[in-house]
């Protein structure tokens, strides 16, 4: 019996597994003087940094929100015009997990099991 671990052949693999699970990796890094960003972070916000946001244009993905939201959740911490500056694709996938922090965990999981 071979008790020997197999590296992971694919690099894609690996490399998804290295990301944490609310991480971003950006597809067009965040230029901040000579450092580059180059992936986020975001946490789930509390009500109080909801104050202010519309919780129905944040369930439709409402870039303008979801901006606004951002430099409250990030890491790290973006300004509002490094949020504006994100690629759309970066934004949308920003946005899918804002989206998912406003579901209650049941329906999460159910949304995660059905997909």
């Amino acid at each position: 019996m071979n008790n020997a671990q197999t590296p992971e052949t694919s690099t894609e693999a690996t490399a998804a597994s290295a990301v944490a699970p609310n991480t971003i990796v950006l597809d067009t890094p965040i230029q901040r003087g000579s450092t580059s960003i180059t992936e986020i972070t975001l946490r789930k916000p509390n009500s109080g940094e909801l104050r202010g946001l519309s919780l129905q244009r944040l369930h439709q993905a409402d870039a303008e929100e979801i901006m606004k939201l951002l430099p409250r959740i990030t890491l790290p911490s973006l300004t509002p015009p490094e949020c504006a500056q994100l690629d759309p694709a970066d934004l949308s996938e920003a946005g899918g997990h804002i989206i998912s922090f406003l579901l209650k965990k049941s329906v999460r999981d159910a949304v995660l099991q059905n997909a």
